[in-house]
This record gives structure tokens, C-alpha cells and sequence, in this order.
């Protein structure tokens, strides 16, 4: 067996030749019966996977289901914000991934839909199967758990990790990073005797302090994309688009104005003129559109897997709730990107904070 290879995956690359050794971890029975799951209890953290390198994670499946206990179905139904997936590359004593399961796999507020991208995926029955294909080079060793935050409630989970092992590590793969975050609510301003145009489209922004954090990561790498979500929590009969904000990347420590400057929300996904129709394409879309005026609850995704934003020290990735920061509403993002080892912690807030608002 060679290294990870200079091939890609696209169609008119698959013919080449290559040289590894494909394996699986999955949860099959080994009793050979058909109880083809990892039950996980209340508060119990379960190791899925200890793979040895070199290799890379080329996919990863997994489904998940209460056991009501004889409980409501309703108690804890946000479960998908109290799994969490947890995973460790190498000899590292922090993990590089620590995502509630939904949100890592392209979902916001601990719910599920069918949609279809390049990386992430969930797909029928009501986007109950989830699907990852960022590829996860690892030099040494590859560990995933789940972690269960649950109260009450057990869980079944069923999972396969598909991966591939080589006969020597490429010094110039980054490892793959992934990191949840919310600030509910942001901190915005009052609209007090403001117009409701001067309130959602006026005042300025200049030097971007105050907008909302995606990623802050040091070293070298590469950004690949995000899950952002957004709960509107302003209550008005007049128009309450929750948008405007601009994106701004602030790379290598550059000083005001970055050099990634954005012109609002839905540009920055790559939709336009505040929409409020569910989109799918490989590389962004918009799962949850939320209700009537913008309403509720928002999910959009965008990859960049054919524009990469290259760092050589740090990357910072902000964007701004609602022009010049002015909106207050319960915002949350899981970022996804490549850097170099060790790198910051990545860290989780409690169970407590990341349970979803109720519509």
C-alpha cells in the first residue's frame, strides 16, 4: 500500500488505480442476530470506533432513536442537541470534533429534514439518515465516541465508519476540525423610537465588533464551511427579515477592512432578496426557511469546497446578526474546517445551553 494519493473523487478520476486497504467499524451484531445497534444510556459516553492510521475517514452513517420508557414521546424529543459527537485524532488530548450529532450532520435546532449536499446529507425517512462525506485524514489513530446527555431517555444507535488505511501518512494533510457554537440572544440593540426600516437597514459597522463568532481557529489550515441557524425571537406585525448581516473574514491577524467582506446573510449562502423557499445544492442551501415575516426557526449551509479560505496563522469568521448588530435573536453555527496539529481547544457549551428554543 502507497500513501492517501494524488487522486481525487470525481467521476473522471475514479478509474485510477489506487493503493489501500478499505475497512468498516460499524454497529452489527456479532452475536450474528439482528440487533444491529449500540444502545447508550442516559449520561453514558460510548465508544464507537479506535481505528489505527494511517488512513482517512471516507464516510460516516449513522440513525438514532428513542426508547421512550414508557415517557411521553415529546420528553427530550431534542435529543439531537443532547448526543454529541465527539472525535480524537492521533495522540491529541482534546478532541478535534464536539458537534451535537444533528448540527454536525447539516441541521440546526435539534430537528431533521430530508436535503441533499456535497459533504452532508440526510436522507429519508423524514431525514432521519445521516450521511457524512468530508474525507478525515489521521496520521496515528482515529477515535469516535457518542456522548449522551440525555436525562431520561435511551437511545439505539446504528452507525457505520467507513475508512481507508495507507502505509505512510502525508505530512501535508490537515486534520479535519469541527466546532458548535450560539450566543441566545445576540446582543443587539432596542429598536426604541427608530423606524422599523431605520432599525433592520440603518446605522454603521466599522471595524466588525460585536458580530457573531463562527470560528476562531490559530495555525495553518483551511475553512471549509458552515451550518448557520437562526430562531427570530423579534415579535412584530411589521417586516421582520432577520438578515442584512455581512460576513467578514478576518485571516492572519489582518487589521479592519478584511479582505473577505460580504454584503448580508443570504448572500454570504448564496441565495438572494431575503428568501423564504427550502433550497438544495451541493455546495449551500436553505433547509428551514422558517414561517410567515421570516418567523422561527432558520437553518442554511455553506460549503466551500471548491473555494477554501486558506490560513497560515489563524482564521477568524464572523458575520453580523442583522445589519450593524442590531438584531437580537438565538443564533447558533457549526464550522467545519482543516488545520494543523495541536490547535485550540474545541470546546461545547452545557446540555442546558444549546436545548433549542420551542416555536
Amino acid at each position: 500500500m502507497g500513501g492517501y494519493g494524488d487522486f481525487g473523487s470525481s467521476l473522471r478520476d475514479l478509474p485510477r488505480l489506487r493503493s489501500s486497504r478499505r475497512g468498516r467499524v460499524s454497529s452489527w451484531d456479532q452475536t450474528g442476530g439482528n440487533t444491529d445497534n449500540f444502545r447508550i444510556e442516559p449520561g453514558q459516553t460510548r465508544e464507537l470506533a479506535d481505528i489505527q492510521g494511517p488512513g482517512v475517514i471516507t464516510h460516516i452513517w449513522c440513525t438514532v432513536a428513542l426508547d421512550h420508557v414508557g415517557k411521553p414521546a415529546e420528553l427530550e424529543g431534542d435529543y439531537l442537541r443532547r448526543l454529541v459527537l465527539k472525535i480524537t485524532w492521533d495522540d491529541q488530548s482534546q478532541p478535534a470534533v464536539l458537534v451535537p450529532l444533528g448540527d454536525f450532520f447539516g441541521m440546526g435546532h435539534g430537528l431533521s429534514a430530508n436535503f441533499v449536499s456535497a459533504p452532508l446529507q440526510m436522507s429519508p425517512q423524514d431525514g432521519k439518515g445521516f450521511n457524512c462525506w468530508f474525507a478525515m485524514p489521521f496520521a496515528g489513530r482515529a477515535r469516535f465516541e457518542l456522548i449522551s446527555e440525555m436525562s431520561v431517555k435511551p437511545v439505539t444507535f446504528y452507525f457505520y465508519i467507513d475508512y481507508e488505511t495507507y502505509a505512510e501518512a502525508d505530512p501535508e494533510l490537515g486534520y479535519f476540525h469541527a466546532q458548535w457554537r450560539r450566543q441566545n440572544p445576540t446582543d443587539g440593540v432596542e429598536q426604541g423610537d427608530q423606524t422599523n426600516e431605520e432599525f433592520l437597514f440603518g446605522g454603521t459597522n466599522i471595524g466588525g465588533e460585536g458580530n457573531y463568532v463562527i470560528l476562531e481557529a490559530e495555525g495553518r489550515g483551511h475553512y471549509v464551511g458552515t451550518v448557520l441557524n437562526v430562531h427570530n425571537l423579534r415579535h412584530t406585525s411589521e417586516w421582520n427579515w432577520y438578515g442584512e448581516g455581512d460576513d467578514m473574514f478576518f485571516i492572519d491577524g489582518e487589521a479592519w477592512p478584511p479582505r473577505l467582506h460580504g454584503t448580508g446573510t443570504e448572500d454570504y449562502f448564496n441565495t438572494a432578496w431575503c428568501p423564504t423557499q427550502q433550497y438544495q445544492a451541493p455546495y449551500h442551501g436553505l433547509t428551514m426557511p422558517g414561517g410567515r415575516n421570516w418567523s422561527g426557526q432558520v437553518s442554511y449551509y455553506r460549503f466551500h469546497v471548491e473555494d477554501p479560505v486558506v490560513f497560515d496563522e489563524s482564521i477568524r469568521v464572523t458575520i453580523e446578526h442583522g445589519h450593524a448588530n442590531k438584531r437580537s435573536d438565538d443564533v447558533s453555527s457549526t464550522a467545519y474546517w482543516y488545520q494543523t496539529l495541536p490547535a485550540l481547544p474545541v470546546t461545547l457549551a452545557p446540555v442546558q445551553d444549546r436545548i433549542p428554543r420551542p416555536l
